[in-house]
């Protein structure tokens, strides 16, 4: 029950009933309409803009895991990028210099990437850059490791040629030292046997009974097992590749024949003394590129030091040489 409310009139000195307007009262009836609405709309807006809903905190804390594990990653990529930067280092340093390569160049490794913006689809958004980053990173690491890769590939191809070079050099001495009588004469000026005239020898002599076992001194191919090139009698060439040739002198007979593929230590002929020979010997001769080289320097595959160093000092006796 509304309150009935009076006012005092002066001119007629008594009370008189307040009547109040239907405007008023519709006026009034408006203005709490409007501070009841605009009190819920600034509700809302503390309500939206500084108290999360529950669904914006959710939101907010896969926020706060995704920038951890961007920053996990990051730590795991500086990690990643120290690691390749030790392999790159080695790989210049080391592996390529050993097999006679070429360094790669720094810009070659660490080269970006041209032409359109391959991160557009990571703008715009609130963590755009730390996206883009580490986006970039992960590019850039493996562009690296393709690179490393490709040329790690290379140094696999470069040492199998390199061991397939060391299996093919003429790398031991062709002749036993158990079935060595004597090492007669070496490479350098000697004394003809027939003719007592000083003249260069371009072999080593090994003095041994006939039909001792001549073996191949590194992988190779026979090019020739006959007995005509003068003065060598039965003798055998073989091709190692890398341009070395090996020759067997003066033998007894042959175990391989032409083109035959043989490997270092097979057995390829006997000791004898066909062709310009004074005595049961193997002439021994290796050319490089076609010229003559010494042999002494190809003894490191089957003679301990102090047998090589007995060797060398045989062989730089100026004596007679057999053939």
């Amino acid at each position: 029950m509304s309150k009935v409310k009076y006012y005092y009139d002066s001119e007629t000195l008594s009370y008189r009933k307040i009547k109040r307007k239907k405007r008023t009262t519709f006026a009034y009836s408006l203005m709490f309409l409007l501070a009841s609405a605009l009190f819920g709309i600034l509700t809302v807006f503390i309500l939206s803009n500084y108290i999360p809903s529950p669904k914006e905190k959710e939101l907010d804390r896969e926020l706060q895991n995704m920038t951890l594990q961007f920053e996990i990653l990051n730590q795991k990529m500086n990690q990643a990028f120290d690691v390749l930067e030790n392999v790159e280092e080695r790989d210049n340093a080391i592996y390529r210099l050993y097999f006679e390569a070429n360094p790669i160049p720094e810009e070659q490794r660490t080269a970006g990437f041209g032409g359109i913006n391959r991160y557009e689809k990571f703008e715009g958004y609130e963590n755009s850059d730390l996206i883009i980053s580490a986006n970039k990173r992960i590019d850039q690491l493996q562009k690296q490791l393709v690179v490393q890769s490709e040329s790690l590939d290379e140094i696999a191809k470069l040492a199998e040629d390199k061991e397939g070079f060391l299996a093919s050099i003429p790398a031991i001495q062709p002749v036993s030292n158990t079935d060595l009588t004597r090492m007669a004469s070496g490479y350098g000026y000697r004394s003809d046997p027939f003719t007592k005239v000083r003249k260069f020898h371009f072999g080593m002599d090994f003095t041994a009974p006939r039909g001792t076992p001549v073996y191949a001194s590194g992988d190779g191919i026979v090019k020739r097992a006959d007995s005509r090139s003068t003065g060598y009698g039965k003798h055998i060439r073989i091709d190692h590749g890398y341009g070395y040739v090996s020759l067997y002198a003066h033998l007894f007979k042959y175990n391989v024949r032409r083109n035959q593929r043989v490997k270092r230590g097979d057995l390829i002929g006997f000791v004898g003394s066909t062709g310009r020979s004074q005595a049961p010997h193997l002439h021994y001769e290796i050319f490089k590129d076609g010229r003559r080289i010494n042999p002494i320097n190809f003894y490191y595959g089957n003679l301990s030091a102090e047998e090589f160093s007995k060797l060398l000092e045989r062989a730089n006796l100026e004596n007679q040489s057999l053939d």
